[in-house]
This record gives structure tokens, C-alpha cells and sequence, in this order.
């Protein structure tokens, strides 16, 4: 796929219906020979449309039109090149908990938390988040500020009570301390123009997470986990999880991820995009509308549900599915 195809297909498949300025400014780029030879001078895995996007927001530039954004990027090409190559696309959506948080109350608590792509760690608080379902009855701590909506279809195991975690730690090449700024920021440029709910939830989770920073690794997935794993406390149940990461791996790396992780054989809990995990797919039901972006729940390879990419929905697979 080619570039100007790339941002083509993320106009259409990811930021339409949710992001009207991204969805238009994606469509131009597709158009736009001078800035996708910009583009293009960068290695493949630094040209997502996020990155450029997120980049252009992060140094101030315009993005509500594209007559402005154009002129504004070729004029700075080299600020916005240098922040695309130094920072990656990070996105922390604490929502994602939503989705998790089946899974997560229905096994032997208490837990460590280890997630696998980390960014700031803000997915490691699924026990300091309150939860709607359904719009439902409210599940988690009364004065949280953090309140997680998901809509829900099938037989969700919803629990009546939140995992106890007594350990959080992460892994991510570049890892996002809660306290710096910076980081702060590019986390809130990571979040799409007009997703204000979003922006808000992301800065309520950043104060609950600097009250009790998680522990974050720098380096390599495949190069730390099993140390992470053995560092975890005697008396909890080690849990691996991940969303929307193993996509950013090669699918050599992603096999010696997958051979560790069964030879580890604690619970592995995965969410990412159809195609990352084939031994996820090949147990799946026939596939969702292919209009929609959905990514598949997983325990040790054993899909269990389809849930929207930033816990916004969690579509329950029959009974057959589980492990």
C-alpha cells in the first residue's frame, strides 16, 4: 500500500464517523503530491497518518483547514519531520479498561499488571476507573473521576466487583512519564480534534496515575517480559495484556512474542486489529462489517469478544469461542 492509498484508507475506515477534520484533512494529503513526497522521505513505519497529524497539532500548527495545514507543514517540514521520527504514536485510552474489565474480574485476584506497549501506563488502573455499561448501574469507586461508558451485546460476563491489583508495571520503547508536560501533551494531541469526552477522560486519568506513577520499563517487548513477569509478587496472579500494539511489530517478532508468551503460560489478555494474531483469527466466528474498525478480545489466543478501539463497545463472541 502506498502512501497516498494509507491515508486514503484511514480517512474512510478509521476517522470518518468520528473525526470530520481528520477524516478531510487525511483525504487531501491522498491528493497532495508535495506533502506525500515529504512524507515518503521518512521510513515507512514514521508515515502513519496519526503520527503527521498528532506531530503538526503538538507544534502548534493549523489543522482546521487544509489550504492552511498545507502551507503551514511544507514551511516547518523540518520541525515536523524531527518530532514524527523522535515520538511515536502513543495513544493511552483508558477506556480501553472497559473492555477489559471482564476478563480481568474473572481470574484468581489478587493481580500484577504487566501491559506490553504501555505508553504511560494509564491502562494498568482498571480498579481506580468507575464503569457504565449499558448505561446502566455505575460499577467502581464512587469519587473516581474517570467514568467509562461501553455499550454492550451478548452474554458479557459483567462482574459485580472490580479486580484487585496490588502490582503495575509496564513495557514500551519510548515509555510516557504521567509528570513531564511534554508528554502530557503529546498524549493530548494524540486524541482526535473533535473528541472532547476523550481529552477530558485523558487528563482525569493522568491525575489519578501521578498520584501512584506505574512502573515502566524503556526497551523491547520480547527483551523484557519474561523478567517482568518474574518480578511480579509471589502471592498475585501475573497477567500480560496489550491493546492496538503488536500491529507496530514485525510478524517475526510477533511469533517470538506469542512462543514467550505461551511458554510463560500466566494469562495473556490481547486487543488488537483483525490480522495481527492469526491464531486469534482462525478461531473466529465469520468476520464483522467490514466498514467498521473493531479489534478482537482475547485470552491465551482464544478470541472471546469484538470491541470497538477505544472501549466504546464490547461485542460478546458465543460460548464456542472461549477457552
Amino acid at each position: 500500500m502506498d502512501t497516498a492509498e494509507r491515508y486514503r484508507r484511514f480517512a474512510t475506515a478509521e476517522a470518518r464517523g468520528h473525526s470530520p477534520t481528520y477524516e478531510r484533512l487525511a483525504t487531501a494529503i491522498a491528493d497532495l503530491p508535495d506533502l506525500l513526497a515529504l512524507i515518503d522521505e521518512l521510513p515507512p513505519a514514521r508515515r502513519q497518518p496519526n503520527l503527521l497529524l498528532a506531530a503538526v497539532r503538538f507544534l502548534g500548527g493549523p489543522v482546521d483547514d487544509v489550504a492552511a495545514f498545507r502551507e503551514w507543514t511544507r514551511v516547518h517540514w523540518a520541525r515536523v519531520r524531527a518530532t514524527m521520527l523522535e515520538r511515536r504514536t502513543q495513544t493511552n485510552e483508558p477506556g480501553r479498561c472497559s473492555v477489559l474489565l471482564p476478563v480481568l474480574a474473572r481470574l484468581p485476584q489478587p493481580l500484577a499488571l504487566i501491559e506490553v506497549g504501555a505508553s504511560a501506563g494509564l491502562c494498568l488502573y482498571p480498579d481506580r476507573y468507575r464503569y457504565r455499561y449499558d448505561g446502566g448501574t455505575a460499577l467502581g469507586p464512587s469519587d473516581s473521576a474517570v467514568v467509562l461508558e461501553c455499550d454492550t451485546t451478548g452474554a458479557v460476563p459483567l462482574p459485580a466487583t472490580l479486580p484487585e491489583v496490588v502490582w503495575r508495571a509496564g513495557v514500551d520503547l519510548n515509555p510516557l512519564d504521567v509528570a513531564d508536560p511534554q508528554d502530557a501533551r503529546w498524549l493530548e494531541c494524540l486524541v482526535w480534534p473533535e473528541q472532547h469526552q476523550r481529552l477530558a477522560r485523558l487528563r482525569d486519568a493522568l491525575r489519578i496515575a501521578r498520584v501512584e506513577p506505574p512502573t515502566l520499563v524503556r526497551g523491547d517487548l520480547n527483551g523484557t517480559i519474561r523478567d517482568l513477569v518474574a518480578a511480579a509478587p509471589g502471592e498475585a496472579t501475573p497477567v500480560v495484556l496489550h491493546s492496538a500494539v503488536l500491529a507496530y511489530l514485525p510478524p517475526e517478532e510477533r511469533e517470538t512474542f506469542t512462543a514467550t508468551m505461551r511458554e510463560l503460560g500466566c494469562p495473556w489478555i490481547s486487543n488488537e486489529a483483525p490480522g495481527v494474531l492469526p491464531t486469534v483469527d482462525r478461531r473466529l466466528p465469520a468476520g464483522p462489517p467490514s466498514d467498521r474498525l473493531l479489534f478482537t478480545l482475547a485470552l491465551n489466543e482464544h478470541p472471546l469478544a469484538r470491541t470497538g478501539p477505544h472501549g466504546q463497545r464490547l461485542e460478546w463472541l458465543p460460548a464456542r469461542t472461549a477457552p
